[in-house]
């Protein structure tokens, strides 16, 4: 239940401090005071629309936090589990909003995704709004309420967990399909483009080759003028001695002087080293030159083979030949993988064939369960409208066949009749009054069947006066016996049923409530019934709807 709640800067709002009690709950004040900003504050913290406009004039930041009992509630604690927050008796929930617009969301002060808080928000409030009635046209709205009737928590997950699956192996199978057709479509293509790699005898490294030996073909002749004329240097073809043997005979002569001078020695072994050096170097031109190639043809044949790779390149947009390499082995998969995708596709129509038979036998048994339901949900609504003074209403529940979903394959309908003759589309034929009394009787057996700690009451009694209005008040007080109720109200026999009374009041533009004491209250009922002017009479009536 909600035990406190504390605002801070929240629109009209400077400071609030308010705890609630367990049971009925009634909030009352002028229209204007403020009730609607009071809401709002509580529907921020439970993860409502956050925006600038909602931090007052006293800061740069607007606080709400709510504080609730939730010992004992297991749904609660499991939440708080899966969500790796502590679990505790009393939980703490703080939403701060600054001037940018953006929040900040704390349970028990750790920060918290804001899904996070609104999944625990509705395990902890419900709150019926003036214009929820709008629901009863929503056909989710609908199956809920008769699924929570029906016991169907159990039933909806095994029927949302096989359609799952069956949209999954759905997916699977369109792609794998998809893939296949695409596959037949390029059969032929594709062969041609693998046939052309195939035959290229694609080698990593081969263009670097290739490029290295067209330089050379392309300048031998050159190349051979600059080694011809290099070997002519060193080792001259006429009869001049090359520079080798001249080196060697320096060497003979260094040795001789290096008898009579000891520091040329050395020399004479540093002309043998530049010797040899130089030997091997005439021997590596001289072989070089042997080897080049002055071919036109093997040009020729290089240059083709190098156009080829460029255009195998080019065509499919790679960059190198490994990258052509990946392409061809590629194509090669695809081509083989053919008949290991129709298997596939064959395997997968087996797995969709199967889910969807899972899925039928989840939705015939919600289909059975709700058709089941049905008369009880429905006689229960018009026994409640019965005692809201609506004795000849007719209520049913209709169900129809409706596209599969994740709920199964029913459509709700509710059908209603104020005069005991053939009901109608309930959303088409229901006035105000009638239908806050059908949504305050859904609300009167949701509450027996879930778990919700706390309701609140926006206006739900609007349109609706006298006796009609008594007897709602002794409904929503019934219902304040089992769990919290809080119910913001302008009739004084809805008020009169409370067992705590707080009035919302607005001076100097700054919105501020209180509870009210036995004798504050008499004097709040009274204005109820009387308006601005509270006469002895209207005092009257007071005390004694309280003392009814």
């Amino acid at each position: 239940m909600l035990r406190s709640l504390h605002v801070s800067n929240y629109v009209l709002i400077d400071s609030l401090e308010i705890d609630f009690p367990e049971g009925l709950v009634i909030i009352t004040g002028q229209t204007g005071a403020g009730k609607s900003i009071l809401l709002g504050a509580l529907e921020l913290v439970l993860g409502g629309k956050a925006d600038a406009t909602l931090v007052g004039a006293h800061g740069e930041t607007c606080v709400v936090e709510a504080e609730f009992s939730v010992g004992g509630y297991d749904a609660l604690q499991e939440t708080l589990r899966r969500n790796d927050l502590e679990e505790t008796d009393t939980l703490t929930i703080r939403r701060v909003v600054n001037r940018s617009g953006r929040s900040r969301s704390f349970v028990s002060d750790e920060p918290v995704p804001l899904p996070v808080l609104q999944e625990l928000s509705q395990l902890l409030v419900d709150i019926h709004s003036q214009h929820q009635t709008l629901r009863l046209a929503d056909p989710l709205f609908r199956m809920s309420m008769l699924d929570h009737y029906a016991g169907n928590g159990g039933k909806l997950t095994a029927c949302r967990i096989a359609w799952s699956a069956l949209q999954e192996d759905r997916k699977a199978l369109s792609e794998a399909t998809a893939r296949l057709e695409s596959l037949r479509a390029g059969k032929e293509y594709n062969e041609a483009l693998y046939r052309k790699l195939d035959e290229a005898r694609l080698r990593e490294g081969e263009l670097e080759e290739l490029e290295a030996e067209q330089k050379q073909l392309a300048h031998a002749e050159e190349l051979k003028e600059y080694l011809n004329a290099a070997q002519e240097i060193v080792s001259p073809s006429d009869d001049r001695s090359p520079i080798t043997a001249q080196l060697k005979e320096a060497e003979k002569l260094l040795a001789r002087a290096g008898r009579f001078i000891p520091s040329l020695e050395p020399l004479g072994a540093r002309l043998e080293s530049a010797r040899l050096e130089l030997e091997d170097i005439v021997e590596e031109v001289t072989d070089t030159n042997q080897k080049l190639d002055v071919s036109p043809e093997r040009l020729e044949q290089v240059e083709d083979r190098m156009s080829l790779l460029y255009d195998l390149m080019k065509k499919h947009g790679a960059v190198s030949i490994p990258e052509l390499i990946v392409i061809r082995d590629r194509l090669a998969g695809d081509l083989t993988d053919t008949t290991a995708l129709e298997e596939r596709v064959e395997e997968l129509r087996h797995q969709v064939d199967e889910a969807a038979r899972t899925y039928g036998k989840a939705a015939a048994a919600l289909h059975e369960s709700r058709d089941k339901a049905a008369a009880g949900f429905a006689a229960s609504i018009v026994d409640s409208l019965a005692f809201l003074e609506l004795d000849h209403a007719v209520f049913s529940v209709e169900l129809a066949e409706a596209p599969e979903g994740p709920n199964g394959r029913d459509a709700v309908r509710f059908l209603f009749s104020s005069t005991g003759k053939a009901p109608q589309d309930l959303a088409k034929v229901a006035s105000g009054g009638e239908l806050s009394r059908i949504m305050l009787s859904l609300k009167a057996m949701m509450a027996r069947y879930t778990a919700m700690p706390t309701l609140i009451f926006d206006e739900i009694d609007t349109g609706v006066s006298g006796s009609a209005a008594d007897r709602m008040g002794q409904l929503i007080g019934r219902m304040g016996a089992d769990m919290q109720v809080l119910a913001i109200t302008h009739l004084p026999q809805v008020a009169a049923k409370g067992q705590a009374h707080y009035l919302v009041t607005k001076e100097d533009d700054v919105t501020s409530i209180q509870r009210l004491s036995p004798d504050e209250r008499v004097r709040e009922i009274a204005r109820l019934l009387s308006g601005s002017v509270v006469t002895e009479a209207a005092m009257a009536n007071a005390k004694a709807l309280l003392a009814h």
